[in-house]
Formats: C-alpha cells, structure tokens, sequence
C-alpha cells in the first residue's frame, strides 16, 4: 500500500534537544525524491506542480515542555526559511491542545482529497523521541469514546522493534497509522565532530546509556553548562553553599556525592552515581533551567545588561545545536528586536552546520569505513563483470 503522508518527529525536545545534529541525510534525500514523483517542483520544494494524492512532510518537535518557549517561534521562522519543503510543529503528548492541532493537521489534509479513500501515515523519528506515545494520544483525540493504549512504550530507547500493524487515528476522515522502530543516523562522522555528536544524543538518551560511560557524558555536560553560564551556571544549586563553577569533573561530582550523601561502603564518594545524577538531573530539570536565563526588556523600558560592561562577548544558547556570542555590537538589536535577534542567530546556527554537512559529504567524512570498503568492493565487482561481458 502507498504511503500517502509521511510524519516525521525530527528529534527529542529533551532539554538541549538537536533539531540539526538528528537531520538524517540519507532520510532527507529519499524524502525528496519520494516528493518529486509525486508532483512537487525540483526546484522549489514549496511548491507543487501536480496534487493527485497527499503527499506531505511533516516534522513533529515532540516533548516542547522541555524546550524553553523563548526560542520556539525565532527557531520555526529560522528553519521554515532554510527547509521550506518542511512543515513544523512543535507538540507535547499531554498537552491536549497540541494533540487537537495535530489531529487537524492530518484531517485538512485527508479533506484535500475526498477521492481518496484512506489516509496513511509513516511515523519516522529517532530513538526514543516519543513516537508511540504520540500516535496513542492522537487516537484518542481522533476516536470518540474510550480507546485503550494500542502501542508500547518506555523510557529507553529501542522499545519498538518493528513496524507495527495499521492504527487507525480518526474514524471522519479515515486515517491510519504506522508506527516505526526508531531510526538512528547512517553515520555519526569522524574524529571530534563524530565524537561529540555521538555524546549529545547519549545524553538526551537517544543512544543506550551502556554504550558511553556516565562521568565521560558529564564531563562534557558540566563543560558545555559552564560555558553558556562561567559566573552562576544553573548547577551550582546542586552543590553545598559557597561552591564555585568549576570544569574539574572529579572536584565536581565529589561536591555533588558529598551534598547528596552518594557513599560507597568505605566511606567514599561515589563519583560514578553522582555523574548519573548529574546527567538524569539535567534530563528531567537542569537542561530546561539553563536556557532560562535569556533576558527581555520589560515593559517599562528597562531590562538587565549582564556582562555588557566589558568588550568580552556574552554566550547565549538554545539547546546544543544553537549557540552564539554577542558584544557591545549587537546590544541594540538584542535587546530592541530579542526575537529577530535570535532567529538570525539561528540562521547563522543553521547555516555554519548545513555548510559542515557538505563538507563533510566533498570529503566522504559522513561514510562509515565499513560503507567505504563495501562500495570499493561492488565497484571492483563491476569492473570485473564489464571484462567479461567484454
């Protein structure tokens, strides 16, 4: 049966969620060619030439209570100006309003086409992003009456293993579902840029926590918080009174086991569940109150001017994948225009990565050695069949 819309929730909104660094190239361009057969324009993916049969793209921010909401229009506007094939939206299983406005979503565009008997969705999203929690909800929005959960869920990644059976998600129109085992990326790059994407989707737990040791993921974390923060990060309230920030891990997590009482049978500190602490904290709380620290001017004119007494650039973020500096320079457009201040941020953001991407493609970083040595080999293969034919 053909799929006539495909759902795509791009990646968590855990805290610091990774709306880029989750972008799945290969995905990406078998979602273009898939368009293009069915009537979109190759050269603006906006538009469409011929409409027979739906034939959408939709990208689902899952968990948006988890993201701050300062940065959710500057990052749609961003990103609808650099992916324009794209429709967003930002979505939260127990928000029922985001539920309601999904399900409508969909039934627009099964109205579109009142020929069509069925509409069929594919829901394709990495790990542990909340996929089947988000078609339980949407089918008790969609269903009238009471509806038991149809799919499994969990907190770890890899609950669901295979593509599931049809379920259906409204009765007027008639929708259905799929629901699909998570996705992860071909290929995470090499050296450090691979190293570090790999430690970013661990630590929203798009990765299994056995597969990277804690105290490396919090070494990274307690690195990057210090960074958007060096006076006051949002971890200090973690650690006993009078601590000071602090990127020494082990000074750190000792601190953390001493406040928290985290001993080992000696007596000693045990750095190891600290480090856990320290990251499940973040998942659950920390990673929401870091990003809260982005000033606005009140209404009465006035406003905090935090380290905008020096020359030294202020670091500002949204999640991992969006950070940037600013100085004296920006301060009028920062604090007169906060929104497009951080949109055009976000399109530097979007732009310096989508520029890496190709990058990386020129110099076949984004191929595994394994991918590398099985095209040498089907190449080789080619060549010797060409001589014989010959």
């Amino acid at each position: 049966m053909a799929l006539t819309n495909l759902l795509l929730p791009a990646l968590p909104a855990p805290p610091s969620w990774l709306p880029l660094t989750s972008i799945n190239r290969t995905l990406e361009g078998a979602l273009r060619k898939w368009r293009m057969e069915r009537g979109w324009d190759p050269t603006d993916p906006s538009q469409r030439i011929v409409a027979v049969q739906p034939c959408e793209h939709l990208v689902v921010f899952n968990k948006r209570d988890l993201v701050p909401s300062w940065g959710m229009e500057p990052f749609q506007k961003a990103m609808a100006k650099r992916f324009p094939h794209q429709r967003l939206l930002f979505s939260s299983w127990h928000r029922q309003r985001d539920i309601r406005t999904l399900n409508e979503i969909l039934v627009n565009i099964a109205r579109q086409y009142p020929h069509a008997m069925e509409l069929n969705v594919l829901v394709i999203g990495m790990p542990n992003v909340g996929k089947s929690t988000l078609l339980n909800a949407l089918r008790h929005q969609g269903i009238k009456g009471v509806t038991a959960k149809a799919l499994q869920t969990s907190a770890n990644p890899g609950k669901t293993q295979t593509l599931s059976t049809r379920l259906k998600v409204s009765e007027a129109p008639l929708i259905y579902a799929y629901d699909s085992p998570g996705v992860m990326l071909p290929y995470l790059g090499r050296g450090t840029v691979g190293a570090e994407r790999g430690v970013k989707l661990a630590l929203i737990a798009g990765i299994k926590e056995g597969l990277y040791d804690m105290e490396a993921l919090a070494a990274y974390l307690l690195h990057r918080m210090t960074v958007l923060n060096p006076t006051n990060p949002v971890y200090l309230s973690l650690l006993p009174n009078g601590a000071e920030p602090t990127v020494d891990l082990e000074h750190f997590l000792t601190q953390l086991g001493t406040r928290m009482g985290m001993l080992k049978r000696r007596g000693e500190i045990d750095l190891e569940r600290a480090a856990v602490y320290f990251v499940r904290w973040w998942r659950e709380e920390g990673g929401l109150l870091a990003c809260e620290g982005f000033v606005y001017p009140s209404k009465t004119g006035r406003f905090d001017l935090p380290n905008t007494s020096t020359s030294e650039p202020r670091i500002e973020g949204w999640g991992f994948d969006f950070q940037w500096d600013w100085g004296l320079d920006d301060m009028n457009k920062r604090f007169d225009t906060p929104d497009l201040f951080v949109q055009e941020k976000m399109e530097a953001c979007i732009d310096e990565y989508l520029s890496m991407i190709e990058r990386e493609e020129r110099e076949d970083a984004n191929v595994s050695p394994t991918q590398i040595k099985k095209k040498a080999m089907m190449e080789e293969k080619a060549r010797r069949k060409a001589r014989y034919v010959k």
